[in-house]
């Protein structure tokens, strides 16, 4: 039997991923079926079973991809030193942006797999814990630096972020356009500032 090289392997499972998040986009987690799945990567449905215990496993292997890529600039966009409101907006933006390049994969996501009997405790649920954990650790540094009120409710406003850019994402997969920097200012100034105009002599 010829060796196939990691190069090879690497490959093949790159195509199988790749024909998995089409089909997962197009029909639905609960739609696509493996042998679609195989058939549009150009291989067996064997060969699908030889790099993936199963088709949830595989959906949670293109999430993960798309988890750990995007931490890794909230990782960096939350390490530099810069001032809070700066970091703030950015990290907004940089969830904006992820949401927004993968419209249709965050749809899925939201739509089927939050929504699964299984999702609590599973390995995307605890990636998407890490993932608001990030703005999350952000906003509690500032409350201990004074920055931030301390009676803020730090849970209710990622809430109130990640709620706002899935909704925002959502309505952009459906076709509706948005100015991703225009949105984040936008965003940023209802956290900060609320909706009641201030007094004279108060910040604009």
């Amino acid at each position: 039997m010829p060796v196939i090289s990691p190069q090879r392997m690497q490959d093949r499972r790159d195509s199988i991923v790749d024909a998995a998040r089409s089909a997962f986009v197009q029909s639905g987690f609960q739609g696509a079926s493996v042998a679609d799945i195989a058939r549009a990567a150009g291989v067996s449905d064997g060969l699908v079973y030889r790099y993936f215990a199963s088709k949830r496993d595989l959906l949670n292997a293109i999430l993960t991809e798309f988890y750990e890529r995007t931490m890794a600039d909230l990782e960096t966009i939350a390490a530099l030193e810069a001032p809070f409101e700066d970091t703030l907006r950015a990290l907004i933006r940089r969830h904006l942006s992820a949401f927004l390049a993968d419209a249709d994969l965050c749809r899925l996501f939201i739509a089927e797999v939050r929504t699964a009997t299984d999702y609590r405790g599973s390995s995307v649920h605890t990636l998407n814990r890490r993932y608001t954990s990030i703005l999350t650790r952000l906003i509690e540094a500032a409350v201990a630096g004074g920055q931030v009120r301390a009676d803020i409710e730090v849970r209710l406003v990622r809430d109130v972020i990640f709620g706002s850019v899935e909704h925002l994402a959502w309505a952009a997969a459906n076709g509706r356009s948005l100015d991703v920097d225009r949105t984040a200012d936008s965003l940023l100034s209802l956290i900060l500032h609320g909706l009641v105009r201030p007094a004279t002599g108060d910040r604009p």
